[in-house]
């Protein structure tokens, strides 16, 4: 009986958790449900939302335009340095016996890399004979004595009276005068003057002689039966022309004697104090810095001595060709060294203006490897040149240097937008997108300066106002 009663309460106990397992599957069905997505719905909530344009807004400030380039700082002018030709007479080396064996010449005293050349000073020494240096822009290369004249003959000339050693002139025409100022100047330094030597008079005496041996043959087929003791002119006459062997005598002895005399006159043009072609050096500006020495005492001076430079300092730049158009002579550049030293220089060469380098020992110049503009490709990198004032940046020289050149500037503060903003129109119109509420609407500006990425713009109006946002990309 008691069996029977459990029976019967268990029932409504275990239909009541069979209900309330059932609601609880109906609850976890629905939450499931809720939170699954199909494919489609998932990758609509992982898009990205629709772009919209890329906007910055508008400014009001000052710009200032520059071209900056990195440079180097260098020595200007850079030259090579040779002889013209043998220092000394053609003798010198032979102890002056006239011997035409050849001695070859040496370098007794080589010049000193670094050192400072003025105008008058003795460069170096070769066979113990000075190599003196004179400013002019005609380059030695010849001999110059008596006899000879032109343009390097005036350049000594004028040189000598920079000197303080007055020639009588600057005729171009190499006189005694000139022969006199040469000998006080080498003695000057502490040499003589190539003077004629032992050959030369010795050559003179021969000329002389032969000069005096023609008229004397002259003399005899005018009188070929007389004693050379003065005849009465129309008996000799008559004694040296009597046949045509005695005409042919006399006119072979005329022709002799004027063939010495040519000869004596040509030599005696020459004869004098001469400065040989090796024994000095012109160059177009003074002082100049011995800059590299190619030779050392001993050594045979047949090529390159040297590189010598000007003592001023400039800065070599390339800039790209379409910043060089902004560019011209006579713009003031600021030129900072790596340690921080500013100077103020002067754009002074731009493009084939820019000298080349004339050293002529293998080093590369900044015009040479620029192509100066040339090419015709107009970003084509072009050659600058800065001047700097003298005895700025000398112990900076081979280093390098930031060059910033100003080529423009706004008058004041100015509305400026990114240079991405600006836009042109068909009809060539410049013009800036700017963004109001949900529309884009295009504004009609005028471009001016640019620099450091914004541009000048002026609207028409107040169509444009600071804080206004313009469209950039999209």
């Amino acid at each position: 009986m008691r069996r029977r009663r459990n029976r019967e309460t268990s029932r409504p106990r275990q239909l009541g958790i069979i209900v309330a397992a059932v609601g609880l599957v109906g609850v976890g069905g629905w939450f499931a449900g809720s939170q699954m997505q199909s494919p489609a719905d998932a990758a609509a909530a992982h898009r990205p939302p629709k772009a919209g344009p890329v906007t910055a807004a508008v400014e009001r400030r000052s710009l200032t335009a520059s071209v900056v380039a990195q440079g180097s700082v260098e020595f200007a002018s850079p030259q090579s340095l040779a002889l013209a030709g043998p220092v000394g007479p053609p003798d010198s080396g032979s102890g002056g016996s006239g011997s035409t064996d050849e001695v070859v010449q040496r370098v007794t005293k080589a010049p000193v890399a670094g050192s400072e050349v003025r105008e008058g000073d003795v460069l170096m020494q070769v066979s113990g004979r000075p190599v003196l240096v004179l400013r002019g822009s005609v380059p030695m290369y010849r001999t110059l004595g008596p006899g000879t004249s032109g343009d390097d003959v005036k350049q000594l000339e004028q040189a000598l009276i920079r000197l303080g050693i007055n020639s009588g002139g600057t005729s171009g025409q190499y006189g005694q005068g000139d022969a006199a100022a040469v000998s006080r100047w080498y003695r000057s330094k502490g040499f003589h003057a190539q003077e004629p030597g032992v050959a030369d008079k010795q050559q003179l005496g021969t000329l002389e002689a032969a000069v005096t041996t023609a008229q004397q043959a002259l003399l005899a087929a005018q009188n070929p039966g007389g004693d050379s003791q003065g005849t009465d002119g129309a008996g000799g006459t008559a004694g040296g022309t009597g046949g045509e062997e005695g005409k042919l005598q006399l006119k072979a002895a005329q022709q002799q004697l004027d063939a010495a005399n040519a000869a004596l006159s040509a030599f005696q043009a020459g004869y004098g104090t001469k400065i040989a072609a090796g024994e000095l050096v012109f160059l177009p500006d003074l002082p100049a810095r011995l800059d590299k020495v190619s030779v050392k005492i001993g050594d045979t001076p047949s090529g390159p001595i040297g590189t010598v430079t000007s003592s001023k300092v400039v800065v070599q730049a390339v800039v790209p060709g379409n910043d060089a158009k902004l560019l011209h002579k006579g713009m003031t550049a600021q030129v900072e060294t790596p340690d921080g030293k500013k100077v103020a220089g002067e754009l002074v060469a731009l493009g084939d203006d820019v000298p080349k380098n004339d050293a002529g020992d293998g080093s590369t110049d900044t015009a040479g490897t620029s192509g100066g503009g040339g090419s015709g490709d107009a970003s084509a990198p072009v050659p600058v040149q800065i001047s700097i004032p003298s005895g700025e940046l000398t112990k900076n020289a081979n280093g390098s240097a930031k060059v910033t050149i100003k080529v423009g500037s706004s008058h004041g503060e100015v509305l400026t937008v990114p240079i991405a903003a600006l836009r042109t129109s068909a009809d060539g119109q410049a013009k800036v997108q700017v963004e109001r509420g949900s529309t884009v609407v295009n504004v009609p500006v005028k471009a001016g300066l640019s620099a450091d990425g914004q541009v000048e713009v002026t609207p028409s109006g107040d169509a444009l106002k600071v804080g206004d946002r313009v469209v950039v990309g999209q």
